[in-house]
């Protein structure tokens, strides 16, 4: 029997690069009462340090997994614990911590798969200093995949009702073309439609495919991949019942006549997309990732290494991210 959706969600939020803005973006988080159980990922010392340098009055509580969720109230930073390697100062990366960033986001994986937490929220990390400790890294929605072994994970930007989501993810431009193919294509627009049905409760979900070159490729004068490769995948995707068209230029994808007509755009690459998705709600956009056995929401933005411990960093993204996970969690019968 299947169980009934949750009514009071448990959801943790990994705080990320600990020398960046996510602490402090925590702390903004917990300043306001919220109807669900919120539970930070973290070093109790780090916290408290950000506190004082921040003049936030907080009370620290301990994670009890075992005891039933309580909605938030204001103040109070309920933490599952995680230590630092090294003590850390605002905007200064130490790659001795990068260990500590990917143990938040496990401890995460792991509570939502035992059903401790009904989603995560993620803070941003700092890609470069984890690869710099030697640890490959490509980007949260990679590593998601891996530990959950997901098949194919989709990252899709939400901004209000303008849904983004891309074919490829954190790929140099001049690997983009190779890396896109018809079965690809095809499973990328199989877990869009699935997620957007189970997850955003939409009866039959309308997919906008963008092509790769300019004009699409202008029938093959300007590339091939619109002919070849990204045109044949629709086909199929419709094949098999998917409400999928194009594909269309991407200049004109985002026209007002485009998105009425479509429920999520899938883009190629990251930067044919996210850059109008982040300039209509930038602050506010949410990243969601499909395809996962768990639910996943995260931030628009990265570590703003400038603005840790300064007290100007806009917690908009996290706050939006942590509302969509609650409608996700409420929306899903587990």
């Amino acid at each position: 029997m299947t169980a009934p959706k949750v009514s009071l969600p448990r959801i943790i939020v990994t705080s990320g690069e600990p020398a960046g803005i996510g602490p402090d973006l925590c702390l903004k988080l917990v300043e306001r009462d919220w109807q669900c159980q919120l539970v930070v990922a973290g070093d109790p010392a780090l916290f408290s340090s950000r506190a004082r340098l921040l003049g936030v009055e907080l009370k620290i509580e301990a994670h009890s997994p075992a005891s039933p969720p309580v909605a938030h109230r204001a103040g109070t930073l309920r933490i599952a614990s995680e230590h630092l390697a090294q003590p850390c100062e605002p905007g200064r990366l130490n790659s001795a911590n990068a260990r500590y960033v990917l143990k938040l986001i496990d401890r995460a994986i792991d509570g939502c798969q035992h059903d401790e937490f009904d989603a995560m929220v993620t803070a941003p990390v700092q890609k470069s200093v984890i690869n710099d400790a030697g640890i490959p890294f490509t980007g949260h929605t990679e590593y998601l995949a891996q530990r959950t072994d997901a098949g194919l994970p989709v990252m899709m930007l939400v901004a209000g009702q303008l849904r983004v989501a891309l074919a490829t993810t954190h790929l140099p431009l001049s690997r983009v073309s190779g890396s896109l193919s018809i079965d690809g294509l095809v499973n990328v627009m199989t877990v869009l439609d699935a997620e957007l049905r189970r997850r955003f409760a939409l009866s039959r979900p309308r997919i906008l495919v963008c092509g790769l070159n300019p004009h699409a490729g202008e029938r093959g004068h300007l590339g091939r991949e619109e002919l070849d490769v990204i045109g044949p995948a629709v086909a199929i995707a419709r094949q098999k019942g998917i409400d999928a068209s194009g594909p269309v230029p991407a200049d004109t994808a985002f026209t007002p006549p485009s998105l009425a007509a479509a429920d999520v755009v899938l883009t190629m690459y990251h930067d044919q997309g996210l850059p109008v998705l982040k300039f209509a709600g930038f602050g506010a956009a949410v990243n969601v990732t499909l395809g996962l056995p768990l639910i996943r929401t995260s931030v628009d933005h990265g570590t703003a290494l400038s603005l840790a411990g300064s007290g100007r960093a806009d917690a908009g993204s996290l706050i939006a991210a942590v509302e969509q996970a609650i409608a996700l969690a409420r929306a899903t019968v587990r």
